[in-house]
């Protein structure tokens, strides 16, 4: 096998590798928000408010499964990068073998679920009637390709893991561009609203995934995408769903909140605020890639270093990474904070309800990216050591028992309306932060759960 996928990330400069690690990745995740964000910016201008509302909410749904594959493979990455530290690479072809499989089997089982249950779950979460039939389009078309979204993130994640960041972001910028000329051809050209604009996603990504593999086969990936290589094997999958499930779930319930929130907005603002708060989710998704991408760039480092048995240096890791995502989340803070309403009229110029609703939003909700930092990169640190289901019980603590009633109580009870709504987030974040720093205090992180 080719080792050009791999690099030894536990050895050299620790703030070079995961500047030259974690720089890539970063400009990865912001190439890939851009779907959304693209998805957002033209159906704004060219098909308007209640298209807005069916793309946001939609993308909702949508992400609520993305994210959920994503702490799956979680549990891949991890393993991939520490089979890679002790030098086992037969165990880490074979959990490569055993991710893919997993993955494959789950999205057609998940596609076929949410199109029998999309209707009854757009109804559930109140909908602004407005906007049903827009958001029902483009929850069906994305639900039907989520296979290309599930495949990107699975390779993503195997070559992260190996420690190669770089040519995921080859393909994910190729992808962007298809996406946003399909947007202007679909949306803008062909007035196909959000259908539109999920179909220009769809196909952006399955073109990710042509590309992605067909790099591989030629450059001595240790997968060769052949029917007969796709097998499950029981003790690697019982690993990755240790490691992976609880981040899986994890993922899953944090979203799940987020679509409580949309749900609440729906019954308090109708369209005008769903489009407000689905503006500010798109910026939310740029705020805070600094901190996504430091978070799983210490996972990486950090699980190579513990599979060499470097655990001071793993620690160093995780500081140094928190330092750099704090700093470049409190200059996006002090944007957001300085050009509301500037940043909210390049979505939509014509509608000023929307605009003013969404300054309230982002007045309150802003304040969530001076803390994430903290949280997301100790997360990473306990992540790479196996630790996945502390961060599930600390993120469902937090979003069940904060940020849902600190929504509604300031939103509905104090009737702040969607300025107390936005407040969720900040104090959610906030109790996750007292729980990572009195778990990495207590030690307890450092017994490393992976086989």
């Amino acid at each position: 096998m080719s080792k050009g996928f791999q690099k030894d990330l536990s050895q050299g400069s620790i703030v070079k590798n995961l500047t030259l690690f974690a720089l890539p990745f970063l400009v990865s995740n912001i190439v890939q928000t851009c779907y959304n964000v693209a998805d957002m910016l033209i159906v704004g201008n060219f098909s308007g408010t209640i298209s807005m509302s069916g793309v946001n909410i939609g993308g909702q749904v949508t992400l609520i499964l993305t994210n959920f594959i994503m702490g799956l493979c979680t549990g891949g990455t991890v393993m991939i990068a520490q089979y890679l530290g002790s030098k086992r690479q037969k165990d880490m072809e074979t959990t490569i073998s055993t991710l893919m499989t997993m993955l494959l089997i789950g999205a057609a089982a998940i596609t076929a679920l949410m199109l029998v249950l999309k209707n009854p779950l757009l109804r559930a979460i109140r909908t602004p009637s407005e906007a049903f039939s827009e958001a029902d389009r483009y929850l069906t078309v994305t639900v039907s390709g989520i296979i290309f979204i599930f495949l990107y993130n699975a390779l993503s994640a195997i070559m992260r893991g190996m420690g190669d960041s770089k040519r995921p972001l080859y393909f994910v910028l190729i992808s962007c561009i298809a996406n946003v000329a399909l947007d202007l051809l679909l949306v803008a050209r062909f007035n196909m609203g959000a259908v539109g604009a999920a179909a220009a996603t769809v196909a952006s990504q399955a073109l990710s995934v042509v590309l992605c593999i067909a790099y591989m086969k030629r450059n001595g990936f240790p997968f060769d995408f052949r029917p007969s290589s796709f097998r499950i094997h029981e003790t690697y999958c019982l690993r990755i769903c240790k490691i992976g499930l609880p981040a899986a779930i994890q993922n899953g319930v944090v979203s799940l909140s987020f679509l409580f929130i949309t749900m609440l907005v729906n019954s308090m603002g109708g369209v005008d605020a769903s489009a407000a708060v689905g503006v500010v989710s798109k910026v939310n998704g740029f705020a805070i890639l600094p901190a996504v991408a430091l978070s799983s760039s210490i996972s990486t480092m950090a699980a190579q270093c513990i599979g060499a048995g470097l655990w001071n240096r793993a620690k160093k890791t995780c500081w140094i990474g928190m330092a750099m995502a704090m700093a470049l989340s409190a200059a996006v803070f002090a944007l957001v904070q300085a050009f509301p309403e500037p940043i909210l009229r390049l979505f939509d110029r014509t509608n000023p309800e929307m605009i003013r609703r969404g300054a309230e939003y982002f007045s309150t909700f802003s304040f969530d990216y001076l803390l994430v930092p903290i949280c997301f990169c100790l997360n990473g640190l306990f992540i790479a050591s196996g630790h996945t289901t502390f961060s599930l019980v600390n993120s469902a603590m937090s979003s069940l028992l904060l940020r849902v009633p600190a929504s509604y109580i300031f939103g509905r009870l104090l009737s702040l309306g969607i300025r107390g709504i936005g407040m969720g987030a900040p104090i959610a974040t906030a109790g996750s932060v007292i729980a990572v720093l009195l778990f990495y205090a207590s030690g307890r992180w450092r017994a490393n759960t992976v086989a």
